[in-house]
């Protein structure tokens, strides 16, 4: 749920973080990298996010202009959603913030959960 108060913070770092700041959008930011998925896609590949957050959290990228959202008029329905170019100017900074814990982790992650993103 997005916090309207970062938002519209007189602070540009702290609006940035109002558009990105919760844990789910930068995975899917991530997950989703220079390719074009369907809902079905995300939520199989997102780990741990259930069909209504999915929802929201599309929703909210959409309205700030970091995702796009392409519903092709056909028997199913079919919605697929893409990066925009705002979107796809995130994925260096998402590289940055990965390289960055490689570098300073320290936990180890057990195999079973080493989940593969996108980059």
């Amino acid at each position: 749920m997005r916090d309207d108060r970062f938002c519209s913070s007189n602070c540009p770092f702290t609006r940035a973080i109002g558009t990105i700041g919760n844990k789910w959008k930068p995975i899917i930011i991530n997950v989703l990298g220079t390719r074009t998925m369907r809902f079905g896609q995300l939520g199989a590949v997102v780990p741990h996010i259930s069909r209504k957050v999915l929802t929201e959290q599309l929703k909210e990228l959409e309205e700030d202009g970091l995702l796009e959202r392409l519903a092709y008029k056909e028997l199913p329905p079919r919605v697929e959603y893409r990066l925009s170019e705002k979107g796809l100017a995130f994925l260096p900074i998402l590289e940055n913030i990965k390289e960055w814990n490689l570098k300073y982790e320290v936990a180890t992650i057990p195999k079973e959960t080493d989940y593969k993103y996108a980059g």
